[in-house]
């Protein structure tokens, strides 16, 4: 097995490591939501979106990592980059998009700590 076919391997095994954590992600979110709504546990539909969120951003990030992998490695060409460049834009925004909704603030911009929080 030659350095292209790993990589096109490890390239493979990222991309369903991506499709895997929506998937499994968006179920077990479900999951959790139907009990907590069975429970009456409060307001299930924030908390829905906070784990179903987390999940696709993870899913994301693995996605981008496996482009990267068989983009740089396999296929540098400057075609291949630039359609890299664009889908990791796409993709980018995305993660940034779904950050802001799941925790309420930016990557770069950590939450304000209120006096009770630091007393907790």
């Amino acid at each position: 097995m030659d350095f292209k076919h790993v990589i096109e391997a490890v390239g493979e095994f990222m991309d369903l490591a991506g499709v895997a954590a929506i998937v499994l992600g968006a179920a077990g979110a479900t999951v959790a939501a139907f009990t907590a709504a069975l429970r009456r546990q409060g307001p299930v539909y924030e908390e829905y979106r906070q784990r179903l969120g987390r999940s696709i951003l993870l899913g994301l990030e693995l996605l981008v990592a496996a482009d990267i992998i068989r983009t740089v490695a396999v296929t540098p060409t400057f075609e291949s980059v630039g359609i890299l460049a664009v889908i990791v834009l796409i993709r980018t925004f995305l993660s940034y998009s779904l950050q802001l909704e799941v925790t309420g603030h930016l990557p770069w911009k950590r939450p304000v700590e209120t006096v009770e929080d630091t007393n907790k």
